[in-house]
């Protein structure tokens, strides 16, 4: 330890009250998974929980979003703001204000505060991404929001729902009123608010058994040595000033030219810490891409991360040593009220999370990550309508049936459940058969695209392609998708990932190319299909492991024509009559 006193200091009683509280986590997780209604929800988990102290630390996070738990202490800084005086147990409050410390408005964050013996010592946080906010149109990622009174979805800054446990059935007839599958909706609500209910009850148990001064310490002590791993993982790098850049997508009417992206990164092992410098950046556009504090913030810790060792917590101990400057007004920094940040949590995000990671592989080898696939496409797509297989009824959903492929790493290829950077592989995929059955649609297949992976000594994954239409009424499919023009790069002499392409599929046979951003209607007999992009390769292709190349051909991953283009591997025999093997000699010569 070289953070504070450490003659009091139990790693054993620490250890234990750590994981006491990581099980409360989890506990949290899978209340919320199987308690919660829409399969954004309870399949896809778009969602994360923490717990936070009362001084507004993040503490615990599970296995949380990168893009939600960073900002936990934004959350509960904000309930503190408009409620210091009157917090009291038996509350919660309902939380989606991006301009106060939230994400996005799409993700309803139920924030309750834990009091024992009348002291308030934690808030349980449980962030759940919602089918429905009460858009303007039927969709929670609307890029072309000239401003948040076009987006039009309901905002809670911080509004208390529950008062001694008592629920505010007036705020629930409000959004009844608005949201378009309002019992889905209000079976999510239950859920978020059931899950920071079961933190208040284990907390208060755990207070119980070891006593609140021991919890007091643990808090101290674990911070503290959270602080020093990260001190030591910095102070093993190599001091540098690192610049990176990136563009998202041109978006047609609204931006022509697209974002171009810019930060700056300093790694001081002398203070053991690391600089992320967003001040030169482009201010609040008329778009909906604008990324909240919450999100510019949780991307770029999320980046850092990505390239340390793995074991170091993640919490608040742990991002003292980050030191992060925002400018107000700024696409990347502090949004100015009105305008939208309807797409913070993906799309200039997910470039920020690239961005971040792959800076580092300027250290050199053996640093760094490729960029990983972006693009919230078909697979992610909102689908809308009315369900006329019985009883007609409004559905409204968010898919997360196929994602962008994950980069390439030093030592790993990239994951097909990559999905996207801001959630790193942590959220599930949508069962198809679950969704087929909850909503009138079809889905014709879901499948890799060989040859698709930004190819290196460790590839990234390649593109997922899908295609899928209603079965019975008209559905309204919506996304905004990114990579169709910049694909993630590969790194150290990788090469970049494809770029995302998409279709509509008319009764005809004909195909439409659509474009990134797409607001669709589908009559039955239609279709959209496509993919996101695939991940940026890490190293040169021509020193990947033949061994691995033959397996990839074999996977479908890769092509035998690729194989030898690309990475200088030939063979004998074929796919077909399972005879593929690897030509020693003639792989030698190409790769020479």
């Amino acid at each position: 330890m070289t953070v504070d006193d450490t003659a009091t200091f139990d790693p054993y009683m620490t250890a234990i009250i750590h994981n006491r509280i990581q099980g409360i986590v989890r506990e949290m997780t899978n209340t919320l998974l199987r308690a919660a209604r829409s399969t954004v929800i309870n399949t896809a988990r778009d969602f994360s929980c923490s717990i936070c102290t009362a001084d507004n630390q993040l503490l615990a996070v599970g296995e949380g979003l990168p893009i939600h738990i960073f900002g936990s202490g934004l959350l509960t800084e904000a309930m503190g703001k408009f409620h210091a005086e009157s917090l009291a147990e038996g509350d919660c409050f309902l939380h989606n204000d991006p301009y106060n410390g939230n994400s996005h408005a799409a993700d309803h964050a139920f924030l309750t505060p834990v009091f024992v013996d009348g002291e308030h010592l934690f808030t349980a946080v449980a962030k759940a991404h919602q089918a429905d906010i009460g858009n303007s149109v039927p969709t929670t990622y609307m890029a072309t929001a000239q401003d948040q009174y076009q987006e039009g979805a309901l905002i809670f800054p911080a509004v208390r729902i529950q008062s001694k446990y008592e629920t505010n059935q007036d705020i629930v007839r409000m959004c009844e009123a608005r949201i378009r599958a309002p019992r889905q909706w209000y079976g999510d609500f239950l859920a978020g608010i059931g899950a920071t209910r079961i933190a208040e009850r284990r907390l208060k148990e755990l207070c119980a058994k070891y006593g609140v001064e021991t919890i007091k310490r643990f808090i101290k002590d674990w911070l503290n040595y959270s602080e020093n791993r990260m001190i030591n993982a910095i102070r093993e790098l190599p001091e540098a000033s690192l610049h990176n850049n990136g563009a998202h997508d041109p978006i047609a009417d609204v931006l022509p030219d697209g974002i171009e992206i810019n930060i700056k990164i300093n790694v001081k092992p002398e203070d053991a810490t690391i600089e992320l410098d967003l001040l030169d950046n482009a201010d609040n556009m008329p778009c909906g891409l604008n990324v909240s504090e919450a999100c510019v913030v949780s991307a770029c810790f999320a980046g850092v991360f990505n390239v340390l060792d793995p074991s170091i917590p993640r919490n608040s101990g742990s991002i003292r040593r980050l030191r992060i400057s925002l400018r107000d007004g700024s696409i990347c920094g502090r949004p100015k009220f009105p305008h939208s940040c309807s797409v913070a949590t993906t799309n200039v995000s997910d470039r920020l999370v690239n961005m971040t990671h792959s800076a580092f592989a300027q250290l050199g080898e053996g640093h760094g990550l490729a960029e990983g696939g972006v693009g919230m496409g078909a697979g992610g797509g909102v689908i809308s309508g009315y369900d006329t297989r019985g009883a007609e009824t409004p559905y409204i959903n968010q898919l997360i049936v196929a994602g962008a492929g994950g980069p390439g790493a030093p030592s790993a290829d990239g994951w097909p459940t990559w999905a996207l950077p801001v959630n790193a592989g942590l959220m599930y995929r949508d069962s198809i058969e679950v969704e087929e059955f909850k909503h009138p649609m079809l889905f014709d297949y879901l499948r890799i695209v060989p040859g698709s992976a930004g190819a290196g000594k460790f590839r990234g994954s390649p593109a997922t392609e899908l295609s899928y239409g209603p079965t019975a009424g008209d559905m309204e499919v919506h996304w905004p998708c990114d990579g169709t023009v910049h694909a993630p790069k590969g790194i150290l002499g990788g090469l970049d990932g494809c770029t995302a392409r998409h279709f509509r599929l008319l009764q005809s046979g004909k195909a439409e190319e659509l474009p990134n951003v797409v607001a669709v209607t589908l009559g039955v007999g239609e279709r959209v299909s496509g993919y996101s992009t695939s991940g940026g390769g890490y190293g040169d292709p021509k020193e990947r492991d033949p061994k691995k190349v033959l397996k990839d051909v074999l996977e479908g991953y890769e092509t035998v024509e690729r194989a030898k283009e690309v990475y200088g591997v030939a063979f004998t025999g074929d796919v077909a009559g399972e005879t593929l093997a690897i030509d020693k000699g003639a792989t030698a010569a190409l790769r020479t």
